[in-house]
């Protein structure tokens, strides 16, 4: 409406405006494989291209060349990608041998587009790895476009395998609620593409804090944190205003297939205050709101036994890709990884039971293959249901057991084992009992350093909302000159970094808790000093005492706030690297150990925890 004379006399225009919303040109080239194949069982191929902003793009023209380590059966010499559509599939590829592979995609000259994630191709795998994203919203509740299209983006834009609706209580109606349980049953298709009908229970701290809410299937009654800003009352009976009247509302009601996730976006879940392991199954360590290790942690210090997941969170549609965009966001969403038989809503639901899952803070590396698992020098009694909780828990006896398993081991030690195949080198491996960190392992030693320097600043100012903490700033090298520069996690575009006169690096960046950085390639990157100034830290350090082991410098407040910097090899081939470690279980309490991966471009990993247990109470 307009008001053409300026008298408040406002008129419909009959044709009204429009504003066609675009891709850009493309920039990144994408191509998704499943990670576990079965030899000689046909897969797919999926590749996209995104623009500037993550966003994905029809507007690509270019004749692809392959480039394949491993054995692929039925690949074509080339693909021709032309503008109109925004993803492109190449169905029937086989495997005929056991082994780690991947695909690179690359242009007539050699210049290369992208590499897949890496995959393993096996005779008869009994367990795959399936790529999920369970927590987002759409235009109806949140976030932006409709909630088809939402699901429509993880599965065709995404390539997810499994995907769920997140939307805040207080804003869904009952006809949302109805309409959004049609969209994820016509989604749902095992063996292709599975969703979860749910929603996200929306209370502040003060209550309990945000907890995402599973069903296996649809027709659920909502128990909503509040009706804030839904009109229609005719069923605040079913409210519940805290997470502990949550919990028990499910049990009163016998609604023990219910699943429960804690999570920190703006209203952060205080899992000291209300938890409830029998619905209660993980906590979210990353998002698009950025990486959460207290939230881990805090499960631990109360003696939870938790699976670990990562979600985008995100609010523009786009489950599976989430980018920061322009705003105060400085992470892209994470992904969790499910380890199951097949996918159905059935396995997907006893894989998160079971915490057989592991989380990864997404990006172009996200999809990384891992394996934790444990074996015993005595047989122990393996759980998945946690016998703390469930009376009827049966265990099973065993001398191995995998991530996210809990374990009576009365005696005896354990060899944990660890696996990691990624599209980025590893940098570095940490091994937890809990909040204990017990070592860390580099693929390299200090003999194979050489002129990288790497400098990271990490953390949050708090838990709440506005986390966010500013690190513009400079690296000023007095002797030594900068080659060349690797951002790390600059996935907000406006945020950017720049190299000027061959000894000034200078950057724009916020994080919430995930960490951002660089990493410099350098002549002479042993003479001389790095200068450090930002909002937090202001420091002077001289390059040779730069080395393997991080020099930290601490800015902490409410949380770990820091800058570290670090030596690096100049090449580091490991993309693949297996460790190995004794370890002998305390008494008296759990030992919940996991593994934090990290690799090169930013990437992190998760494990969930295997539980081992002297004794059950």
């Amino acid at each position: 409406m307009v008001d053409p004379i300026a008298t408040y006399n406002f008129q419909t225009l009959a044709v009204q405006p429009a504003i066609e919303i675009v891709p850009g040109a493309a920039e990144t080239w994408v191509a998704v494989i499943p990670s576990i194949c079965e030899i000689n069982k046909p897969f797919t191929l999926r590749i996209k291209v995104e623009d500037t902003w993550g966003n994905p793009t029809n507007k690509a023209k270019a004749r692809l060349y392959i480039k394949v380590r491993g054995n692929i059966k039925n690949l074509p010499e080339h693909i021709d990608i032309n503008p109109g559509k925004f993803a492109h599939e190449i169905t029937g590829l086989v495997v005929d041998e056991e082994g780690d592979f991947d695909i690179v995609l690359s242009t007539a000259d050699g210049t290369l587009l992208t590499k897949s994630n890496p995959a393993r191709a096996m005779e008869k795998p009994t367990l795959k790895y399936y790529w999920a994203d369970l927590h987002g919203q759409s235009d109806e509740t949140l976030g932006t476009n409709s909630a088809a299209d939402y699901f429509s983006f993880g599965r065709d834009m995404a390539f997810l395998d499994a995907c769920a609706h997140q939307g805040n209580d207080f804003q869904m109606t009952e006809s949302f609620w109805q309409d959004l349980n049609q969209v994820t049953a016509e989604f749902n298709e095992p063996g292709r593409y599975v969703t979860l009908p749910g929603y996200e229970w929306s209370g502040n701290t003060a209550l309990g804090g945000d907890r995402n809410v599973y069903f296996p299937a649809e027709g659920r009654t909502m128990r909503r944190s509040s009706h804030a800003l839904i009109e229609s009352q005719h069923d605040i009976d079913t409210d519940c205003h805290t997470a502990a009247e949550l919990f028990e509302s499910f049990a009163k009601h016998n609604e023990w297939d219910v699943i429960c996730f804690a999570h920190c976006g703006g209203r952060y879940a205080d899992i000291t205050m209300a938890h409830d392991g029998r619905f209660e199954k993980s906590v979210e360590v990353h998002s698009a709101w950025g990486t959460f290790e207290w939230l881990v942690q805090d499960a631990f210090k109360c003696g939870y036994r938790v699976g670990i997941i990562g979600n985008s969170d995100g609010h523009k549609g786009r489950p599976g890709a989430s980018y920061p965009g322009a705003g105060w966001f400085g992470a892209v969403g994470g992904l969790t990884c499910y380890i199951m038989p097949d996918l159905s809503r059935e396995t997907l639901i006893d894989s998160i039971k079971s915490r057989h899952h592991y989380a990864t803070n997404g990006g172009p590396s996200g999809r990384i293959i891992m394996d934790l698992s444990a074996t015993f020098e005595q047989p122990g009694t393996v759980y998945q249901d946690d016998p703390a909780l469930f009376a009827n828990s049966q265990g099973v006896i065993s001398s191995e057991a995998m991530m996210g398993d809990i374990v009576h081991l009365p005696s005896g030690d354990l060899q944990l084992s660890l696996s990691v195949t990624a599209a980025s080198p590893v940098r570095r491996i940490d091994l937890f009992n809990g909040l204990d960190h017990l070592e860390c392992h580099r693929p390299y030693s200090a003999e194979d350093l050489g002129s990288r320097i790497g400098v990271l600043w990490e953390g949050a100012e708090y838990r709440g909302r506005f986390r966010s903490v500013v690190w513009d700033g400079t690296a000023r090298f007095d002797i030594a000159k900068v080659s060349s520069t690797q951002a790390i996690n600059f996935f907000n575009r406006d945020k950017t970094l720049e190299v000027s006169d061959e000894s000034i690096v200078k950057w724009q960046s916020v994080t919430t808790g995930n960490f951002a950085g660089f990493i410099a390639t350098l002549q002479d990157g042993m003479k001389g000093s790095i200068e450090i100034d930002t909002p937090l830290v202001k420091e002077t350090i001289a390059l040779d005492a730069i080395g393997l082991e991080d020099t930290v410098l601490d800015a902490s407040a409410t949380l770990p706030r820091a800058l570290r910097l670090f030596r690096l090899p100049d090449e580091n081939p490991n993309t693949s690297v297996a460790f190995e470690q004794r370890l002998s279980p305390l008494a008296g309490r759990d030992n919940p150990y996991y593994v934090r991966v990290t690799l090169e471009d930013g990437t992190q990993a998760w494990t969930s925890p295997v539980y081992i247990l002297r004794s059950i109470a």
